[in-house]
């Protein structure tokens, strides 16, 4: 039976309060394939009652009985990935290859890495006769963007339940089948009633009334810097804790040293991945100023492989971004870019050749990029790479931390002492030396306006955390 007209509440699949309806659209082809179902605050009322009512008993339950309900989450995802994966390939965009490797798969690591927190985390200690300890929030509330859907729900849900807290979660509109298709593993799961509750619908309505709401303790919201902004003004009235991961703007430096080839290649790679919808893409590429007309053809060779079609096309390495409003951003920006000054190396403005609908965008690389020009300064969202030469690798560092964003920085280079030193300079809440493999147990958020607080395995735990000092505990 299909849920897509039904929110999770306090255990059971439920009516809306007043039904409203809205399009799910593939933007492979600009069609709808599905429809949902859209709240209202009356509705996100019911999900925040039995949320505070679940969390009388849920917040006291043993690490075992937490643990054991992980793994069954973990066990019944395993069984609905094919699922999991036709839904995020239809509602966004990816590639089913990459939607079932890439999108779905995350997902369970950030499940898997939560049991392994979970079996080892301290929630107690003693010092000096007194006890500190760890106890879960409250209430909860999620909200989550459509780019990688399932990575955003598990690594809040997860930790969420290692705490012990309760939550209402509101994933995208835009993408929100496979939020419902998650609702039911952890309804087969045996998530207890109330502890996880899920409402579909938009920011301004759903989205402002979880973070508005007196009895939600918390808010953790990933999304764009914009929304975020509107989130924290939304929470401050209730004085509750506010988890932001925002935009990204992140550089790529590539030392004089590197084998600009393999540099290169790589580096195209981590900024078309997902067809460019990654908050912490490697969209700025900073070369040294006689290496750059050497880096654009590596960079135009390397994204001739980057084949875009239809999510279901065999053969396709690059879907379509999410929406129109997606498409248009990215072609303004793009027309932004000549219209500055820059060079384009391949790609530019417009549909690629053969695709007459859907919303595909021309694998783009700039050259001749300088720090004042729109594609330098704002997060696009798209296959879109600036190539920015540099005269000196000190420059370089100063122009790549000179953004309002602090997500991720990478950095190139056969020096790995110099890596290093270089690390702790970049302003960055993440950096990448010589494109590691993703850890999924590894901290991740930004600083400046690309958000506050940490995700991922102990770091995303201690976020759902309050910490009691209780005195005297060892003499009573």
């Amino acid at each position: 039976m299909s849920h897509d007209s039904q929110f999770y509440i306090d255990g059971a699949w439920v009516a809306p309060v007043t039904p409203k309806f809205l399009d799910v659209i593939d933007p492979s082809n600009e069609e709808e394939f599905a429809k949902i179902v859209m709240g209202s605050k009356a509705d996100v009322d019911k999900a925040v009652a039995a949320a505070k009512r679940a969390f009388s008993t849920f917040a006291f339950t043993t690490r075992e009985a937490r643990l054991a309900l992980l793994r069954r989450i973990v066990e019944v995802y395993k069984t609905r990935t094919g699922d999991l994966a036709l839904a995020v390939s239809r509602e966004m965009g990816a590639p089913r290859d990459f939607a079932l490797k890439e999108q779905v798969s995350i997902g369970l690591a950030h499940l898997e890495e939560m049991v392994g927190t979970l079996e080892t985390f301290e929630f107690e200690r003693v010092k000096r006769g007194s006890l500190v300890i760890k106890e879960p929030i409250g209430v909860v509330g999620m909200i989550t963007p459509w780019n990688w859907p399932l990575n955003q729900i598990t690594c809040k849900v997860a930790p969420a339940l290692a705490a012990g807290c309760t939550m209402v979660l509101k994933p995208s509109e835009i993408a929100p089948l496979d939020a419902i298709i998650f609702a039911e593993i952890l309804d087969e799961a045996g998530v207890p009633k109330g502890v996880f509750n899920l409402v579909n619908g938009d920011g301004p309505t759903v989205g402002q009334a979880i973070a508005s709401h007196p009895d939600v303790d918390m808010v953790s919201f990933t999304g764009s810097t914009r929304a975020g902004i509107l989130v924290a003004k939304a929470a401050a009235d209730t004085v509750k804790r506010v988890h932001q991961e925002l935009g990204g703007k992140s550089a790529n430096i590539l030392f004089p040293d590197v084998d600009f080839a393999a540099a290169v290649k790589k580096g195209v790679a981590g900024c078309f991945g997902n067809s460019g919808q990654s908050c912490n893409a490697p969209t700025r590429m900073f070369v040294p100023r006689d290496r750059q007309d050497e880096v654009a053809a590596f960079a135009k060779k390397a994204s001739e492989k980057y084949r875009v079609g239809a999510a279901d096309a065999e053969g396709t390495v690059l879907g379509p971004v999410v929406s129109k409003a997606q498409f248009d951003k990215i072609q303004n920006l793009i027309e932004s870019g000549i219209a500055e000054g820059a060079t384009v190396v391949t790609g530019g403005p417009g549909l690629p050749p053969g695709l007459n609908r859907g919303y595909f965008v021309r694998p783009t690389i700039f050259a001749d990029v300088t720090p004042d020009m729109r594609i330098a300064r704002e997060e696009i969202f798209g296959p879109v790479l600036s190539i920015m030469p540099y005269d000196t690798v000190e420059e370089a560092i100063e122009r790549a931390n000179d953004t309002v964003y602090g997500l991720a920085s990478y950095i190139q280079t056969k020096d790995i002492e110099k890596a290093r030193a270089v690390s702790r300079r970049m302003r960055s809440g993440n950096v990448y030396i010589n494109y590691p493999v993703w850890d999924a147990g590894l901290p991740f958020g930004g600083y400046k306006q690309s958000g506050n607080g940490r995700e991922y395995a102990e770091y995303g735990l201690d976020d759902f955390l309050e910490i009691k000092g209780i005195a005297g505990y060892e003499a009573a």
